[in-house]
């Protein structure tokens, strides 16, 4: 692979830039490589396209993904990089994800204008933010705050905030600091009272089902523990069919050869939520997910499914 160029997929946001050449100095490390031999390519996508909408009405996750992913099956590509929360859980035929690094603090961060805490914000404030989960939860906190939909970037977002556009956004902590921006951070929100998204923090390589040379060469940046809590928590949003247009949480974490994992799923005006969770061996982990989706399916009932 010395002499040859790896050619590195990826979105073209600073995030996302900064998780290919995180992705790009984790290979080098691993093999020897020098500057040349890794070649990183941004690609438009048509959630950073568009964004007047929510990603709930024009498609949901996959459209972060789809472009990148048809360079990966061409072979324009030798590999994608992503956020592995917005990769939905049906992936194109002759793909899979192979590895993901080890995973940053999943927790969601609170970057407050009228207040450090989101608490402590005023009765009525406005509060920013793209995802169902978050507007959910928010929601489901504090019924008297506004919540408008903010679209974009994080530069983007911390722009729309210090211009008073609203009184505070959240953004994922892991994206923050692998942008040398968690300074901006004002709150870090408890993983308990405000679950992350199933993915959060957690960097995942995908790349083409039987490239064995290319297995091989990814094979020393995976993360065991990493790898198995994500196909628990991927395990539940797949079984609860969930996108953009669903309001789910879940984390997984593991301790020796045991895994736990909590889960929450709610209506998108917060004011109704169930909570589960579950644990177990280690080499089950995508069943225990499983198990909890069917669970917490059996206990919301069949009404709390209708808008799904």
């Amino acid at each position: 692979m010395q002499t040859a160029s790896l050619k590195i997929g990826t979105r073209s946001s600073k995030l996302a830039l900064a998780q290919a050449n995180e992705t790009k100095r984790r290979l080098q490390a691993a093999h020897g490589l020098n500057d040349e031999a890794i070649e990183i390519v941004p690609m438009s996508t048509a959630g950073d396209r568009i964004q007047d909408r929510a990603l709930s009405e024009i498609g949901g996750k996959g459209l972060f993904t789809e472009e990148i992913e048809t360079a990966l099956s061409d072979g324009r590509i030798d590999i994608a990089v992503h956020s592995t929360k917005d990769i939905p859980t049906i992936l194109p035929d002759g793909l899979h994800l192979s590895v993901f690094l080890e995973r940053e603090d999943p927790r969601d961060a609170f970057i407050g204008r009228t207040a450090a805490r989101f608490i402590d914000l005023p009765f009525g404030a406005t509060v920013g933010s793209s995802s169902l989960r978050r507007q959910a939860l928010i929601r489901r906190l504090r019924p008297d705050i506004k919540v408008v939909m903010f679209r974009g970037n994080v530069q983007t977002r911390l722009k729309k905030l210090e211009q008073g556009e609203v009184d505070g956004t959240f953004l994922a902590c892991a994206g923050l600091k692998r942008l040398g921006m968690e300074h901006v951070i004002t709150n870090l929100l408890d993983a308990e009272a405000f679950p992350p998204a199933p993915g959060q923090g957690a960097i995942a390589i995908e790349s083409r089902i039987g490239d064995t040379k290319i297995d091989a060469y990814l094979k020393p940046l995976a993360h065991h523990d990493t790898q198995i809590a994500l196909a628990c928590e991927r395990a539940f949003l797949g079984a609860l069919d969930g996108s953009c247009r669903t309001p789910i949480a879940g984390l997984a974490t593991i301790s020796d050869d045991h895994i736990y994992f909590n889960g929450m799923i709610l209506t998108p005006d917060g004011t109704t939520a169930h909570r589960i969770t579950g644990e177990g061996h280690i080499n089950d982990a995508a069943a225990i997910g499983h198990d909890a989706a069917e669970r917490v399916r059996a206990i919301a009932g069949p009404d709390f499914f209708k808008e799904w």
